[in-house]
């Protein structure tokens, strides 16, 4: 279902999991300086959007994810991740509560399964589990985060909430504030600790574990990693050699002396930073080593640069708004 947003003037369709919605409406340089000068909106209506109601909503996902929903307030909005008995992430959805049911959403094409999931841990709970990705549109502004807008509502929350501005500028901003897209920069042996899920403060709003609740389906893993220190890999933001025009693949090896030291997940260009990307390391790979994407091109020098902390598993990069 394509984004009725794309008939608007300039509008460029994006490829692959996003080509539903613009990656651009001319300029993606132009537009990643409107968002960060916190005007206009982006179009992520590609993404998918469940509903959770029922009485017995909050105290069924506190028990189910790594986010604490107990007594949680309408309007505040929440990450939250659902782990497999190992602590590998399976889901993550990021939404709210208004009192009488949690709408949040997830990954293009994800909510299907993670509906399927829940249903199937419902048994005697009082809730029900409802994809609405077919009512409900995703967009995002720089003062307000995301907003869900009624899906035939869509082109008048554009026309008031303008201009528009495309993924390729939502992405660049995104991965210069290493903040991580399940599937793109993450793979199926992933776990919070290892790209900035898991955060001690408010400086990283994406964080999605919460530190203080009590048991939920891989939380050993979790908790034994943040106590001990020295996750197996760590999120790193990768600044990519500019001299070619090209940028690498989602899941490109990184390889540093001949070994494969990690892979590649989402990488853009940034109207400051030139082209970065986000890279999932191992732990023990100096930050100062300059490692190797082995592209169809060639190979392509790439430089590191911290976002989160090897030895104790936090985001230490600050949010930036680009």
């Amino acid at each position: 279902m394509s984004s009725p947003l794309l008939d608007l003037p300039g509008a460029v369709a994006g490829e692959g999991t996003d080509a539903v919605v613009a990656a651009h409406y001319g300029s993606f340089n132009v537009e990643q300086r409107t968002l960060a000068a916190d005007e206009g909106f982006v179009d992520l209506s590609h993404r998918g959007v469940i509903r959770i109601s029922g009485p017995d909503r909050l105290a069924w996902l506190h028990s189910l994810t790594t986010q604490f929903f107990d007594g949680l307030q309408p309007g505040v909005a929440v990450h939250a991740l659902v782990l497999s008995p190992q602590g590998h992430v399976e889901h993550a959805m990021q939404g709210s509560d208004d009192g009488e049911a949690f709408t949040a959403h997830v990954e293009p094409g994800a909510a299907p399964a993670l509906v399927a999931w829940l249903d199937s841990m419902r048994f005697m709970m009082r809730v029900d589990v409802t994809d609405v990705t077919d009512e409900v549109a995703v967009t995002w502004r720089p003062t307000t985060g995301y907003v869900l807008v009624p899906r035939e509502r869509l082109a008048a929350f554009a026309e008031a909430a303008g201009p528009a501005c495309g993924l390729w500028a939502f992405e660049a901003l995104r991965i210069a504030r290493g903040e991580p897209r399940l599937g793109l920069d993450t793979d199926v042996r992933t776990i919070p600790n290892e790209v900035g899920w898991v955060a001690d403060g408010p400086a990283v709003p994406w964080a999605a574990v919460h530190l203080d609740k009590g048991c939920y389906r891989g939380q050993e893993t979790v908790a034994r990693v943040h106590t001990l220190g020295r996750p197996p890999r760590r999120l790193t933001l990768l600044h990519l050699d500019g001299s070619e025009n090209r940028l690498p693949d989602v899941g490109t090896p990184l390889t540093l002396e001949g070994r494969a030291v990690g892979f590649v997940g989402s990488s853009a260009r940034h109207y400051e930073l030139g082209p970065i990307a986000l890279g999932l390391v191992k732990r023990n790979v100096p930050l100062d080593a300059v490692l190797l994407a082995a592209t169809d091109g060639g190979e392509m020098p790439v430089a590191q640069e911290a976002v989160v902390d090897p030895e104790v598993g936090l985001h230490v990069r600050p949010r930036l708004r680009g």
